[in-house]
């Protein structure tokens, strides 16, 4: 479960190692006379243009003026512009030859040491949208090495991937090498920690999968609790990278730690080296495996057979349905996560304390999940998930500023919906796929989640220039949808895992089989004297 944690100052980091301060364009002899006369940093605004916005007047952050200050007999005695504002009406204007000045507040991010601003903020867009990119076809790639040559391996792989492409990030020399670095950390990251989850969700029981891969991902949102107060204190975009990264380095000891999943072993024919660590696993637990443990097969791997191809997912009508849905969700789950977690760092508030509040919200996310979908279903409450978060992005749109802390409630209301909607298209859409093709149905439906992650940014950055509201609409539409569409989905509590495509075009033979099963093992289980009858039935 630690590995969730750094996940999560990868995912969102951009908050912190990417913040845009305020910023305006230098003018070299103005910036001349701040160091010798000793006006301060924002005195050096005074000699900035005056623009209309959304916001009213303010001070441009791209323009200055096409003026030298030292020919209009400027002085240390006093820091304003000594020029009427009708004389500088006059001035012509020009772009930010020499370079911005930021105002720190004490951190430094890639930004203000690349100057990604003005003409070039779309290029902070892109350091998300690489990871993106790392994601989706590190994914791909790392799962099937995985099952290839096993989850331990591809973990322990992807592990020392990331540390090396994570120092790599911190120590980039320029924004080009910065994106390539950061593509390679996306590429290992996902991969692992998809690895992980595979590798942990093998090593228990059936019964326990879904509530362990709940929790697997609710350390996720501890890691989201430990990003600010780590950025609190490394103020320095670089070596909040290296922290960050650290931790990949430290689960190559888990070499020594974790075995590889027995049930991949089952599958490739190494009964021996399953069946010894299932007995250390049962020594530990203090229970007694059965004298047969060596004719142990793994049923679930000898049924699927090789031939599960993409036109499986979109061939027969619920197949298809089921695909557009399901990869609907995971795009709408990664574009509104992201998008909502990113906000935090464009609203101009307290990010420290914004990030912690809402990171505290995704917790009651898993305890729902957890008390609903076993008493309620799956789909009533993943619909509502949904709906909820659409709705709270769109209410929040039109509050106003000065209801502050009304709507940063609905705010967290909306990154509770959105987060519980996200943990639940996980098991969700292994549930709607047989069993032939499960694994290839979760790889195609979440690479739309990698692709709503690569989109995120760019919505998010970019209408906000518009309005900073905008995006909220955009999200609370998609998710009200992504709600409407859960719901014709079947529901699958209760259900057995479907075998064949057949299961899925006629649910009703599937349950039908499953009950005459269930009657079956019953039987067979029950202490029946008359062994005679027994065999017959």
């Amino acid at each position: 479960c630690l590995v969730s944690m750094p996940w999560a100052g990868v995912y969102v980091g951009i908050v912190f190692q990417g913040f845009t301060p305020e910023h305006w364009c230098r003018n070299p002899a103005v910036s001349q006379l701040r160091g010798s006369c000793g006006w301060s940093l924002h005195d050096t605004r005074n000699y900035v243009p005056l623009v209309n916005t959304s916001e009213g007047v303010a001070r441009s952050q791209c323009q200055r003026y096409e003026l030298d200050w030292n020919a209009t007999g400027l002085t240390c005695d006093y820091p304003a512009p000594h020029l009427s504002d009708e004389e500088l009406s006059t001035v012509p204007t020009t772009t930010c030859k020499d370079g911005w000045e930021y105002d720190y507040e004490g951190r430094r991010s890639f930004v203000t040491e690349f100057d990604l601003v003005c003409a070039d903020a779309w290029l902070v867009d892109m350091y998300q949208a690489t990871l993106n990119i790392g994601f989706l076809v590190g994914s791909i790639a790392i799962g099937y090495l995985a099952d290839r040559f096993g989850r331990k391996m591809s973990f322990l792989m992807s592990n020392l991937m990331n540390g090396i492409a994570g120092i790599l990030v911190a120590i980039s020399p320029n924004y080009v090498s910065l994106l390539v670095f950061r593509t390679l950390y996306g590429f290992g990251v996902k991969g692992g920690w998809v690895a992980g989850y595979v590798l942990i969700t093998e090593l228990v029981g059936v019964e326990y999968r879904r509530t362990v891969g709940v929790i697997y991902q609710m350390f996720f949102s501890v890691g989201i609790l430990i990003l600010p107060l780590l950025a609190y204190f490394i103020t320095d975009w670089r070596w909040l990278q290296v922290v960050i990264t650290v931790p990949y380095i430290c689960f190559l000891s888990y070499y020594w730690f974790i075995p590889e999943s027995p049930r991949w072993l089952l599958s490739q024919n190494k009964i021996n080296e399953a069946v010894k660590i299932t007995e250390a696993i049962a020594k530990e637990n203090k229970k007694t495996l059965s004298k047969n443990i060596e004719t142990l097969k793994d049923e679930e791997s000898l049924a699927e057979p090789c031939s599960a191809t993409f036109m499986d997912l979109v061939r027969t009508p619920k197949m298809r349905k089921h695909t557009f849905i399901l990869s609907f969700n995971w795009f709408t789950s990664a574009v509104v996560y992201q998008g909502l977690i990113m906000r935090l760092g464009i609203l101009g508030g307290n990010v420290y304390l914004d990030f912690l509040i809402s990171g505290l919200v995704e917790f009651p996310a898993a305890f729902l999940i957890l008390f609903t979908i076993e008493r309620i279903g799956r789909r009533v409450p993943f619909a509502t998930a949904n709906i909820v978060a659409g709705a709270a992005c769109l209410i929040t749109a039109f509050i106003p500023e000065s209801m502050f802390w009304f709507k940063t409630a609905v705010a967290c209301v909306g990154r509770l919906g959105i987060t519980m909607a996200f943990e639940m298209v996980v098991f969700v859409n292994t549930e709607l796929y047989p069993t032939f093709v499960r694994n290839l149905g979760v790889s195609v439906c979440s690479t739309l989640c990698d692709i709503g992650g690569i989109v995120a940014p760019f919505l998010l950055y970019r209408l906000a220039v518009i309005w900073i509201e905008l995006p909220l609409i955009i999200f609370g539409v998609l998710a009200f949808v992504a709600g409407g569409l859960v719901l014709l989905l079947p529901e699958t509590r209760g259900v057995p895992l479907p075998e064949t495509i057949d299961d899925i075009e006629n649910p009703q033979k599937n349950k039908e089989n499953a009950l005459k099963n269930h009657q079956l093992e019953n039987l067979l289980s029950s202490d029946v004297t008359n062994k005679k009858e027994q065999v017959e039935v």
